[in-house]
């Protein structure tokens, strides 16, 4: 029992921890995920989009240009 208030306890941490998202962001990434996801998605030289990271990428940059509240990318 003690184990598992310690796992829900770390991760309440984590998600604060968490990059915010913005609404809007969020609903623009799900929709370039659904383009992806049904095979649609082209990168900006008109290929199409086979990796699941490079959809997200592409998502995120779209809602950084419509100015649309994306966290910074962290630096290691």
């Amino acid at each position: 029992m003690f184990f598992l208030a310690l796992f829900f306890l770390f991760l309440i941490k984590e998600k604060k921890d968490m990059a915010k998202y913005s609404k809007k962001a969020q609903e623009k990434i799900g929709k370039v995920m659904g383009e992806f996801k049904d095979g649609k998605l082209k990168s900006s030289s008109g290929d199409k989009v086979t990796d699941r990271k490079q959809a997200i990428a592409i998502g995120i940059s779209e809602a950084k240009e419509e100015g649309l509240k994306v966290p910074k990318q962290k630096k290691n």
